[in-house]
């Protein structure tokens, strides 16, 4: 690549705003916990003179690992934004988690950005998550490129992990995937082990040693050109045959030496377009160091290979009740407003801050937006369409904040005090309202059941559960009202525990996690009747309601039928709906282990009343009294809900998938191929048997497989099963 850091002298350090799209590179870090994302952000923080010492995510001290759950646990938790400049531009670096659990923080983070960095340590390999995100930058066409970490580790191999990322990513094209750089290996130390000092650039066929803690040029010697031939001459064919000059590739067979200029020019394009993805090696700066190994060759590609905001194409825009709308120049700083929320958080001093990305117009503070916002209504995020004034807008850099006077179309910026606005919705001008197609988040299937700690907690509990799901659309929040449970639905367990921490830390909340309960039903196994007599004498009025009924079973879905078939006034007229009345809430109560009763017909059949102390209480109770009897007297099924489950999984592993849904009583109904090598399973599974589902899933499939899952009907429980239920429920 050429040498940009040059280009502009002076030009690096902490970005503030920027001043045109083209100046702007947006890139998110992709790759599984533990690969070395954050200390590369770091690293290239350093390089960049944004900071002035590396921080160790050990020690808590690196910049986008602010927050103190991610200090506790030493790893990301939260996406994180470190704009640093290099020769003139902006690059706004998006740091996301490798943790499963927070793959919304990772899907804000490919919304925000528009070339993907897919960091992959040397002593790891790639995992089944990291390709399944790879496949789905493909799918839109996101320009990628791969870093490989870990480089000092004993067993690091830089040759087979680019062999490994060329076979992974490359699909039919691994010559689409190849090294612009071959690592520069010092002396054996006292175990053996050669470390890498420096880069061997390929192209440029120039040495790069950062041994002394700042890249250095020299010229290799001639003993060492033999040693990079091959894999130069298969980076230049590879660069060739993504050419958009068909010329290229006929004129390097007939034996021209083809410009370095000329092959960096076509490798730029052809990173930008996603047609090539290079493969480079980074390592964290040693102490006292001034440059990160790699790094500017990594601010090299991003400047120079990256796309700008110009050449992205913004997600569709409609106005707030669906109709099409066209924005022509979707990223012009002078079109109409465009911006989405990509992150939510709070601050205890601030208050609400957003993360926004601008797609068009320019974004500047204290001016009135309309905030559009829709379809997240079941995960507790409420539709609105409200105009709000926005405060100051602020560069982050991890938890600080530096102020802005405006934010152009490309560029991000934290914007304060909208207090209504939650992760995923749009702002627009209020005088043209817009909201912006939304994108794919992934249902939260596991759940978590709390209650308040003490009345105190109580007080502030559903103020803190809505401004934690304000911030992460990944969670939805049930207040379930057949359990009565508050139920907080997480990605995994790393998720909830995330969850609590900050409900207790954040918002002064403290709760207890208490067993998860599924909404059984129940009905009757046949046909029975039931009298029901409420007769009370005691000075004044009495009470006197007798009331005979029968029930018998429906099919599954029919709710409860109320039938009356009294003849002779034997009930009074107006006391037959204080019958009903009271059968339904009786119903609703259960008539055995305490789940609201289904799928009935009950008809009254007879009764006597009396012309004084009859009323509508007593016939209330009396039917009430007469559903109770019946009940005693028949065969009672508990019935459980039970989702239809489809497991999407690779191959190697359907035979295990299939055998554990099994062993959850779960009626295999049917597998389809699925491409790449995945299968698609389906399934219907009894609710109770899934709740930590989405844990196993994970572990069984080594975190490649995902599943939906969606309510079906209410069915007879297995006797030992519905069993073992009431006597849970006797014990309470």
């Amino acid at each position: 690549m050429g040498d940009k850091a040059n280009a502009h002298p002076g030009a690096a350090g902490r970005a503030t705003a920027a001043d045109h799209p083209a100046s702007v590179r947006n890139v998110v870090l992709v790759g599984h916990s533990g690969s070395g994302k954050t200390t590369l952000v770091e690293a290239l923080a350093l390089t960049a003179g944004a900071v002035n010492r590396a921080g160790r995510v050990e020690d808590g001290g690196t910049v986008s690992d602010y927050d103190e759950i991610e200090h506790r646990q030493q790893r990301s938790v939260q996406l994180s934004l470190v704009p640093v400049e290099w020769g003139g531009y902006k690059i706004n670096l998006l740091d996301t988690p490798g943790y499963a659990d927070f793959v919304g923080e990772l899907r804000a983070g490919l919304r925000a950005a528009d070339a993907a960095l897919f960091v992959v340590s040397a002593s790891d390999g790639v995992d089944g998550s990291t390709r399944m995100v790879w496949d789905e930058c493909a799918a839109v066409g996101m320009p990628r490129a791969i870093v490989v970490t870990h480089l000092e580790a004993a067993r690091a191999d830089f040759e087979e992990m680019t062999r490994v990322c060329a076979q992974t990513f490359g699909g039919d094209d691994p010559d689409a995937v190849l090294p612009l750089y071959l690592p520069l290996r010092g002396p054996q130390g006292p175990d053996g082990h050669a470390p890498v000092t420096g880069l061997t650039g390929l192209l440029t066929q120039k040495l790069f040693d950062y041994s002394s803690g700042e890249r250095k040029e020299s010229e290799p010697g001639s003993d060492q050109l033999p040693a990079i031939e091959e894999a130069r001459n298969r980076l230049i064919e590879g660069i060739i045959a993504e050419s958009e000059d068909e010329t290229l590739m006929d004129r390097y067979l007939g034996g021209e030496d083809i410009d370095v200029k000329t092959l960096v020019d076509d490798l730029e394009r052809a990173v930008a377009r996603g047609a090539f993805h290079p493969v480079l090696a980074a390592a964290p700066a040693a102490e006292g160091s001034k440059q990160g190994l790699g790094t500017v060759e990594l601010l090299e590609l991003v400047t120079g290979g990256f796309p700008t905001p110009l050449e992205r194409e913004a997600p569709s825009v409609t106005t707030p009740d669906g109709r099409p709308r066209e924005i022509e120049a979707s990223c012009d700083p002078d079109g109409p407003l465009v911006a989405e929320v990509v992150k939510t958080a709070s601050d205890p001093y601030v208050g609400r801050i957003s993360l926004v990305r601008v797609f068009s117009g320019t974004l500047r503070p204290d001016e009135t937006v309309h905030v559009s916002g829709h379809g997240l209504a079941d995960r507790g995020h409420e539709d609105h369409d409200v105009d709000e004034r926005i405060g100051a807008l602020s560069a982050p850099f991890g938890k600080q904040q530096r102020v802005l006077s405006h934010c152009i179309a490309g560029d991000l910026a934290c914007v304060a005090k909208l207090n209504r606005a939650e992760t995923g919705d749009t702002l627009s001008a209020k005088d043209d309202p817009l909201l912006m197609e939304p994108w794919e988040m992934p249902d939260p299937l596991l759940p978590l059941a709390i209650q308040a700690h003490s009345k105190a907690d109580e007080d502030k509990l559903s103020q803190g559960l809505a401004r934690l799901v304000a911030e992460d659309p990944t969670m939805r929040l049930e207040q379930n009202q057949d359990t009565h449970q508050v139920v907080l639905w997480c990605l995994g367990e790393a998720h909830a525990d995330v969850a609590l921490e900050r409900l207790r830390s954040r918002y002064g909340v403290q709760v207890d996690v208490v067993p998860h309960k599924v909404s059984l039903r129940e009905t009757f196994a046949d046909r029975s009747a039931g009298r029901g007599r409420h007769v009370k004498q005691s000075g004044g009025h009495g009470q006197y309601a007798i009331c005979e009924i029968e029930v018998e079973p429906l099919p599954g879905g029919s709710g409860i039928e109320f039938v009356d078939k009294v003849v002779g006034g034997a009930v009074p007229r107006q006391f037959i709906p204080s019958v009903e009345k009271g059968v339904r809430a009786q119903a609703a109560k259960g008539v055995a282990a305490g789940y609201p009763l289904i799928d009935v017909r009950i008809t009254l059949l007879d009764g006597k009343a009396h012309s004084v102390d009859s009323s509508d209480a007593a016939f209330q109770t009396a039917g009430a009294l007469a559903l109770r009897e019946a009940a005693a007297d028949a065969k009672i099924h508990l019935l459980e809900p039970v989702a239809e489950v489809s497991v999407l999984v690779g191959d190697a592993y359907v035979g295990p998938v299939m055998s554990d849904l099994s062993g959850r009583r779960g009626r295999v109904v049917g597998t389809e191929q699925a491409g790449g090598g995945r299968t698609l399973v389906r399934a219907e599974v009894p609710e109770i048997e899934i709740g930590r589902y989405a844990v196993d899933l994970r572990s069984l499939s080594h975190g490649t497989a995902r599943f939906g899952r969606s309510y079906a009907r209410h069915e007879p429980m297995p006797a030992q099963v519905a069993e073992r239920v009431r006597e849970q429920a006797g014990e309470n």
